[in-house]
């Protein structure tokens, strides 16, 4: 299958040329704005970024050693580009914006598997190893009609009370405050910038966060306000580490999200 295709319509800049002539490599175990989706080289609305025939090459070799390395390593996952997508578009950006990617982490979730199963890892995308997971992680009570499940909607509307789709770039931690079942608590939280244009360019403003809450244990998880949240635990250690230049994915086989990566 030619990465070629995933472009689709006016979506096509710098990363159509990345992509195009690449090989598909399977993993195992509104939205026509500008993006880092699965396959277009955009930072939210900024310009498209050229790229030369090197960078190319570069790009599409550091995709597909990703893709081998990780393949037998990640448990089945809900759609065969989800991998693909994440590893495309971390490359991506990293290439576009080196200043900003300062950390080689990516916390990668897979939200087209349910809340009871583990769906989280954090990969070291320079030495290609997982560093967690799988790992429960929970997605937004407006993106499920119960408390668990697989989520169906996602948004990027203020209010919403959705997961967003996309890639986000991690900028600082602070201390987190929450509410559960009636009660306060609180933990790490990780601020998130969406630079997937209208899929998550709206993360800081909704304040969607990655943050360790009580409802997420080692089997399942509840739902956020749109968060990603992890266990307390899990957070506390790998929160800072990916603070100031790791990178966050979150993938789901969305009917909107697929259009620009199918055809």
């Amino acid at each position: 299958m030619r990465l070629g295709k995933y472009l689709k319509n006016g979506l096509i800049g710098a990363f159509a040329m990345i992509l195009a002539g690449g090989r598909f490599i399977p993993g195992a175990d509104g939205h026509a704005s500008a993006l880092f989706g699965p396959a277009t080289l955009m930072a939210g609305t900024r310009s498209v970024v050229s790229v030369d025939e090197t960078a190319r090459e570069g790009l599409l070799a550091k995709s597909s050693a990703a893709l081998r390395a990780f393949a037998g390593a990640v448990r089945p996952l809900s759609h065969p580009m989800a991998l693909e997508s994440a590893f495309h578009s971390y490359f991506a950006f990293e290439a576009a914006h080196p200043d900003e990617v300062r950390k080689p982490l990516l916390y990668f979730v897979d939200y087209g598997l349910p809340s009871t199963e583990p769906r989280g890892y954090i990969f070291d995308m320079r030495a290609l190893t997982i560093l967690e997971g799988p790992f429960a992680v929970a997605h937004g009570r407006g993106s499920s009609r119960t408390q668990y499940g697989i989520p169906t909607r996602f948004s990027n509307s203020p209010g919403s009370a959705a997961t967003s789709l996309g890639l986000y770039l991690a900028e600082h931690t602070y201390a987190f405050h929450g509410h559960t079942g009636g009660r306060s608590y609180s933990s790490i939280g990780l601020r998130l910038k969406g630079v997937s244009g209208n899929f998550n360019d709206n993360a800081l403003a909704r304040g969607v966060v990655a943050h360790g809450a009580p409802y997420v244990t080692a089997v399942r998880a509840g739902r956020s306000e749109g968060c990603p949240a992890m266990e307390q635990g899990r957070a506390q250690r790998v929160l800072p580490e990916l603070a100031d230049g790791g990178m966050v994915f979150l993938f789901a086989p969305n009917q909107e999200w697929m259009a620009v990566s199918a055809n």
